[in-house]
């Protein structure tokens, strides 16, 4: 990020703390931080703080008259490759999809032609208001890109959908939008995320527990080192990664034929938690419960879709499996790679206990030709990161698809 110019504003929330590690994280990587101070955030995080760390002036006045001379507001935003609202509360979302522009931070959102990445941070009833939801999807029309909310306890003692990301995960977004002419540039790259819904009737389904926060996270990483990069995503309950073209699918059936469809590609990850089987029938109609006698289901499996893009005529030039396995790890791991025609498995415990599935951090182990590599517990965005380079090292110097 050497020499990167961030427009960085605060906005009011409690997830304002977060910020500062934020602005520490960003100057160690070399970018040039500039700060946006809204009044109701001067209230959690002061401006000697703000301005200690960016190590640059703090803005919060419209009318300052030195700036408004120079018409600062316009100025601030020329100047800046990357707009960031973190937090961005319910209010700021509201005013930037209405184009008010009653203080600094929303006039200068309202003459910025340049990219704006928001982390939205609100409490999960206001976060799943009908009014927040229609203002966030006029934003992504208009182009704004999102990261999180993350879900979990909330400063209000709730739990739900509504917390900001973490500094990390931000920072991944940010390199992400940044990114041009990178390892992976002029890279198409292929990735499964989350799990499947396998439908029994209008209303049930066979699913897992996957949340598909790995499977983003590598989606973004991807996009971060400049690859053309599609998600192909089962149900989940995730922003689209910011720079990443997404596929929504809900059956295993639907995946495989998006994914198809997206060949030839440089690179496959299949992080995807595919059903392994389906009903061989749905019902039209909800199955009516019959007390004392179960139902019984005629169960189908699942094309195997690592496999099949193993296998597939356009076969990508790299193509990495996950394995979601809750004993001899290391073995099935290796087990796997053989069986499924694959180059690289991505193994990681999901016994209970582990937190792997909806969590944060995750444990994995990369089975190669060479063997199998064991990695240290990390968060999911520093997991998806070193895939993301090690894939961009595999690739160096092989031909893009169209010249295979």
């Amino acid at each position: 990020m050497d020499g990167k110019r961030i427009l960085l504003v605060i906005s009011g929330g409690i997830a304002a703390y977060k910020t500062l590690d934020l602005i520490r994280r960003l100057r160690e990587r070399g970018a040039v931080v500039r700060c946006i101070l809204t009044e109701a955030a001067s209230h959690f995080v002061t401006p000697l703080s703000v301005a200690a760390l960016s190590e640059s002036r703090v803005y919060q006045d419209l009318f300052s008259l030195t700036d408004e001379a120079e018409m600062g507001h316009i100025r601030l935003t020329r100047e800046a490759d990357l707009v960031v609202v973190a937090p961005a509360t319910a209010n700021i979302l509201a005013k930037m999809a209405a184009g008010i522009a009653d203080d600094l931070a929303s006039t200068l959102l309202l003459a910025a032609d340049t990219p704006i990445l928001v982390a939205p941070a609100m409490n999960v009833v206001m976060w799943e208001h009908p009014a927040t939801q229609h203002n966030l999807a006029v934003l992504v029309e208009r182009g704004v890109n999102v990261v999180g909310p993350a879900t979990g306890e909330l400063a209000c003692g709730e739990t739900g959908a509504g917390r900001m990301e973490e500094p990390e995960a931000i920072l991944a977004a940010v390199r992400a939008l940044l990114a041009r002419g990178t390892a992976l540039a002029g890279r198409r790259a292929l990735v499964t995320s989350g799990p499947t819904h396998e439908p029994i009737d209008p209303v049930r389904f066979l699913g897992n527990r996957s949340s598909g926060r790995q499977g983003h996270a590598i989606a973004a990483a991807l996009a971060a080192l400049g690859a053309n990069t599609v998600l192909v995503s089962g149900p989940t309950a995730l922003p689209d990664p910011p720079g990443v073209t997404v596929r929504r699918v809900e059956t295993a059936l639907e995946m495989l034929a998006a994914c198809q469809a997206e060949l030839p590609v440089d690179v496959a990850v299949c992080a995807a938690a595919v059903a392994d089987w389906r009903v061989s029938s749905p019902l039209e109609r909800k199955l009516k419960r019959t007390f004392g006698r179960a139902p019984e289901l005629h169960l189908v499996e699942n094309p195997d879709i690592l496999a099949a893009i193993a296998g597939a005529d356009a076969r990508p030039a790299l193509v990495v499996g996950f394995a979601a396995e809750t004993e001899d790890v290391v073995a099935n791991a290796a087990a796997k790679r053989q069986a499924k025609g694959c180059d690289w498995i991505v193994a990681n415990d999901v016994a209970p206990g582990t937190g792997v599935f909806g969590g944060d951090r995750n444990t994995v182990h990369l089975a190669t030709a060479d063997g199998v590599e064991p990695w240290p517990t990390l968060s999911k965005v520093e997991v998806a990161r070193r895939l993301a380079e090690r894939i961009a090292a595999a690739l160096a110097g092989q031909p893009g698809p169209a010249a295979r």
